[in-house]
């Protein structure tokens, strides 16, 4: 399976971003199957950064994964897709012992549905109602050292 990490770097060799809170399934590097998703990211961060966007491109051995990782895949939103992002967002410091995190992105919109709920202002039960009716992208997050392993660098394309 092919994936995708939109950035200002050309990245052969990732690692597990540790530093960043508030992420949708807490440390890890983020990738997508969606080009498009990763360019417009990739383009994103170009802008903050002022520098010229980069997409990498990786063959993720899923099948080889799946028989020796912990991975939890979320394909739909739910009450425990909710919770986990909840937890991640609330405390930097969370691990929730998967290997790799597989689900839907809390883009602007879903993103301020959750603040919402962390907020207080929301109950979890409206919310995931509302979620229901938004478009959303998905996300693979590589949370382990041991899950980088099963990404094969094939391009960078700037």
């Amino acid at each position: 399976m092919i994936l995708y990490h939109g950035g200002t770097e050309r990245i052969a060799a990732p690692s597990i971003t540790r530093s960043v809170f508030g992420r949708d399934f807490g440390s890890g590097f983020y990738l997508t199957g969606i080009l498009k998703q990763a360019e417009k990211w990739a383009q994103r961060q170009a802008r903050i950064r002022k520098k010229s966007a980069v997409v990498n491109v990786y063959e993720f051995d899923e099948e080889a994964a799946k028989d020796n990782l912990q991975i939890l895949r979320f394909t739909d939103y739910s009450l425990e897709w909710l919770d986990l992002v909840l937890s991640c967002r609330q405390h930097a410091d969370y691990r929730h012992g998967y290997d790799i995190v597989f689900g839907k992105i809390a883009n602007d919109d879903v993103g301020e549905t959750v603040q919402a709920v962390l907020d207080g202002l929301t109950p979890k039960e409206f919310a995931l109602q509302k979620l229901t009716f938004m478009k959303a992208n998905e996300q693979y997050c590589f949370c382990t050292d041991a899950a980088l392993n099963y990404l094969c660098f094939q391009d960078a394309r700037g």
